[in-house]
């Protein structure tokens, strides 16, 4: 085995669960261990540009790898999909959430929990739908924004709003049964939330680094992935 490393990564909220496991069999596989920073695309694009020492990211969209090509900060040719994101009306109360996502527009509903439009592309997503459903005036005033889908799915699960439009990742959870209740959000009814994975200048000359990014590829890391209910 070559000399083990270790590898810095930012990823999307959505994905810490995932890739913790991903960690476990990439660490066994090569030796090499993750140091995982989670939180919001956006914020580790800023941080990113302003110099943090982040090798890889694990990003929650499409668009934010690309701008990191654009300006110089992400290797040429790194990046890649590796997984489609799915949005689901979530609530912490069992039966509450019914089949056809009705109850976003009944009276029971007081808060609904979203992420940052502008920093999450959850939270993109869930607006998209909201305009599709034609009920974005109406819940305008319903809304509790997180900063990240991680701290949204939290003022959900607290209770301190009745529904919060999250990824399925965070209600799926491989091995536990899925808690309270939920309706999957229909993919025609917002932008697909391709994520993508790019390796950042920081770790081009890092094995680490590079093994990471191969390793998401491989049909171990996939079937990770696809056990918490992302698309391939």
């Amino acid at each position: 085995m070559a000399q083990a490393g270790e590898v810095q990564v930012a990823v999307a909220a959505n994905f810490a669960a995932p890739l913790a496991q991903i960690a476990q069999a990439f660490t066994a596989a090569s030796g090499h261990v993750l140091k995982v920073s989670s939180g919001s695309t956006g914020k580790f694009h800023t941080q990113i540009v302003n110099g943090a020492p982040f090798e890889v990211l694990l990003a929650a969209d499409d668009e934010t790898p690309k701008k990191l090509l654009a300006s110089g900060h992400a290797v040429a040719g790194s990046h890649f999909t590796y997984a489609i994101g799915r949005l689901v009306l979530w609530s912490a109360k069992p039966g509450f959430v019914d089949a056809q996502g009705a109850v976003l527009a009944s009276d029971k509903v007081r808060h609904v929990a979203v992420a940052n439009p502008k920093t999450a592309p959850y939270g993109a997503a869930a607006v998209q739908f909201m305009q599709a459903r034609g009920l974005a005036e109406v819940l305008k005033p319903k809304l509790v924004t997180g900063e990240s889908i991680a701290q949204t799915f939290q003022f959900a699960a607290t209770g301190n709003a009745e529904v919060g439009l999250v990824a399925l990742s965070q209600v799926v959870v491989p091995g536990k049964p899925a808690v309270g209740s939920y309706w999957l959000v229909p993919q025609n009814l917002h932008s697909e939330i391709r994520q993508d994975a790019v390796l950042l200048k920081t770790g081009e000359k890092n094995p680490a680094a590079r093994a990471l990014i191969d390793f998401l590829k491989s049909e171990a890391a996939r079937q990770v992935i696809r056990s918490f209910g992302y698309g391939p």
